[in-house]
């Protein structure tokens, strides 16, 4: 019996067309990450991604920019992450940073679709926390002219908003950092106007559990953000270093975005040593999605390790 119902079970599977392959979706997953620091809850929103000439914008030993992208399997322009961070402390939700918005193109301005599918509402923000004053960090705060987080109040440094609020200081500016003037200026005045600006000077705790700390250089007010609990502890970096693969290794390096370089690069063999040191975890604006990682000494260089993924809550 068998063997007479083989042929035709065989005649019929040779006489069904093969399927067509499943068409290509390219998209990728919701862009946030989540982990615990002790009792608060910090959630990665990725903005997106922006091509950048690193070989051209980062500045060190002829050759060896190359070199170290090509070493991480890299060619420039580089496709580089611009992450923000939300961090609950159960009385308080502080995002630090807003991304870019449309400024750069269709490839950013992510960040709040990804903050609504990390189960939060822009209204929800309490408290914006800006480490500087660039395109990709501010923008974000509106949409349209705008605001997009109705009930926060934005903190800056005060040598921020005097440097990029100034529009005397935009004609001195170097011909590459003009047009961070007007950004900046469009993203701040609907919370100027609005009596929802409140810069501060030095080092300060802002809320529970959150301080500011200065690291001028990058821009006259550059600032870490350094989240603490239940003996955890988590730096928020901003643009205190862009590319892993050649800064990690020598952080002499420097980017044409600086706006003193010569002040930039000790704040951030600084940070580098001090990270390694105590190796508490830091989160980064530009470093892979989400960005958040340990720094490792590697004799007079360092590595990076990223955080090991948690379904743990």
């Amino acid at each position: 019996m068998l063997q007479r119902l083989l042929p035709a079970a065989l005649a019929l599977a040779l006489s069904v067309p093969a399927l067509a392959a499943g068409p290509m979706q390219k998209n990728q997953a919701p862009g946030y990450y989540r982990m615990m620091l002790g009792d608060f809850e910090i959630t990665a929103l990725s903005d997106g991604t922006v091509e950048l000439p690193m070989d051209q914008l980062l500045h060190g030993k002829p050759g060896e920019v190359v070199k170290a992208l090509h070493k991480a399997h890299l060619d420039a322009p580089v496709e580089t992450s611009v992450n923000g961070y939300l961090v609950n402390t159960g009385a308080k939700l502080v995002l630090i940073d807003t991304g870019a918005a449309g400024v750069f193109g269709p490839t950013l301005g992510k960040l709040v679709a990804n903050l609504k599918a990390a189960g939060y509402q822009p209204e929800q923000v309490d408290e914006i926390y800006i480490t500087h004053v660039h395109p990709d960090h501010v923008s974000g705060l509106v949409e349209g002219g705008k605001i997009v987080f109705p009930n926060a109040v934005v903190r800056m440094a005060q040598a921020d908003v005097d440097y990029w609020l100034n529009p005397a200081n935009e004609a001195k500016a170097p011909e590459g950092h003009k047009g961070f003037f007007p950004a900046a200026a469009a993203a701040f005045k609907p919370y100027q106007d609005a009596g929802r600006i409140k810069p501060f000077s030095g080092d300060v705790e802002l809320v529970p559990g959150v301080r500011a700390a200065a690291a001028p250089g990058h821009t006259p007010g550059h600032t870490l953000y350094v989240v603490e609990s239940k003996g955890q502890k988590l730096a928020v970096w901003g643009d205190l270093m862009h590319v892993a693969s050649v800064q990690f290794p020598d952080p002499t390096v420097t980017i044409a975005f600086d706006t003193d370089s010569k002040l930039a690069m000790p704040q951030r063999q600084k940070a580098f040593a001090d990270a390694a040191k105590q190796g508490y975890l830091v989160a980064v604006a530009h470093i892979p999605f989400p960005g958040i990682g340990r720094v490792l000494p590697n004799g007079k260089s360092y590595s990076w390790l990223p955080v090991n993924y948690t379904t743990k809550f």
